[in-house]
């Protein structure tokens, strides 16, 4: 997976964990004073001081819900400390009415600890689940820059580390005999199943991509896998799910040749505009194509050794700001032109978050694709300064 950069300048390469936010020590003994101190106030104007201290023990219960074991540890101590000395204070109280309050207190402080303890274990084994996919797919996926004959490809890669969330976006760049295979794809669905579909169409494509003279044989490769995949998962009660994917195959000519699976359509930037390349109907999905009309049929489009070829997952088109409104990637995408095809990512993630108002909530896979042109000084990639002088720069 790649390493671009985030706009807090944190290496974007696996998303992040979202564990439960830990709660500040300054609030929760600011609950303790607070809650402590109504409770006086109220005892002296009711004169039942110790009939209202027990209540102090809901505050090692609330603190038990999003604090520490050490600071549940702490409530509880300090409420039990309160309500001793309140039963202290209190002469009409008997003996019995002490010790049961005294034993009540002792145990609901002590659940209130466990309840502590097995949140904060399973909140653990949770987050090093999601690390472990988040590791699966960094494992699987190439880092960026990715280089071939005729492209220098930069990308971004982030994953939403949440175990109901956790997406199957995956890419690929594969140079071939018969030129350089692109692969942009998203399964249907969310969590490890989604994943599980993800690897099979991928390592689909790594095959195909090298071995099928054409680009209609990589996609009837790729339809196939789905469809082995939805056969094998629903062998084990999991349900069918489809891909959407775009595959490229890009040579020396100045015309790229593409097939659309239902997929995001490719923008192509320049330095006053940025304009979507295709114009047929997208094909349907991959492991649906027994329910198309017509097969798939392969879209030609120019793309100029200047310009600069934008792809990326619905995670990007379908982010939506805290009213509701989708993330405007045309639009944005106008000015993009004269950045640098390195400097696209970052570029892309950074407006990304400030429209859905922090992290955005699928993943974001993204490639930025610039051709590698032939000059008398070796190879160098198009005008954007990233490769110069037969070097592959990033």
């Amino acid at each position: 997976m790649g390493t671009s950069r985030d706009p807090d300048g944190a290496a974007a390469v696996g998303g992040r964990s979202r564990p439960t936010p830990p709660l500040r020590w300054s609030v929760m003994l600011g609950w303790l004073v607070g809650l402590t101190a109504v409770l006086a106030v109220v005892g002296v104007f009711l004169g039942r001081e110790t009939r209202l201290a027990p209540f102090l023990v809901v505050v090692p219960a609330l603190v038990a819900g999003r604090g520490t074991v050490r600071q549940t540890a702490v409530a509880s101590g300090w409420a039990t400390a309160m309500i001793v000395g309140a039963l202290f204070d209190a002469a009409e109280d008997t003996v019995g009415d002490a010790v049961a309050t005294v034993v009540f207190t002792l145990v609901f402080n002590g659940l209130s600890v466990a309840r502590a303890a097995q949140r904060v274990r399973k909140e653990g084994e949770i987050a090093r689940l999601r690390s472990a996919a988040a590791a699966l797919q960094r494992q699987l996926l190439r880092p960026f820059p990715l280089v071939t004959d005729h492209l220098l490809v930069h990308g971004l890669y982030q994953p939403v580390e949440e175990d109901s969330r956790v997406g199957g976006d995956v890419y690929e760049v594969v140079a071939s005999p018969y030129g350089s295979r692109v692969f942009i794809a998203d399964v249907q669905g969310k969590g490890l199943p989604a994943i599980s579909a993800a690897f099979a169409v991928l390592s689909a494509f790594r095959e195909a991509a090298v071995s099928e003279p054409t680009l209609t044989g990589v996609v009837d490769a790729l339809e196939e896998a789905v469809l082995r995949h939805n056969s094998f998962a629903a062998q084990v009660g999991e349900r069918e799910r489809f891909v959407t994917a775009l595959v490229l195959n890009v040579d020396a000519g100045d015309e790229v040749q593409a097939i659309n699976c239902g997929h995001v359509a490719p923008l192509l930037l320049d330095d006053e505009r940025a304009a979507p390349v295709l114009r047929g109907e997208p094909c349907v999905p991959l492991g649906l194509d027994a329910l198309a009309p017509e097969p798939r049929t392969v879209e030609w489009f120019g793309f100029p050794s200047g310009g600069t070829l934008l792809l990326c997952t619905d995670g990007v088109t379908e982010a939506r700001d805290p009213s509701g409104a989708f993330y405007p990637l045309e639009q944005r995408a106008a000015g993009w032109g004269g950045i640098r095809a390195g400097d696209v990512p970052a570029t892309v993630y950074r407006d990304l978050r400030r429209h859905a108002a922090g992290t955005p909530t699928d993943d974001t896979a993204l490639l930025v694709l610039r051709r590698r042109a032939r000059t008398d000084g070796g190879l160098r990639a198009g005008t954007d300064g990233g490769l110069r002088a037969g070097t592959d720069g990033g």
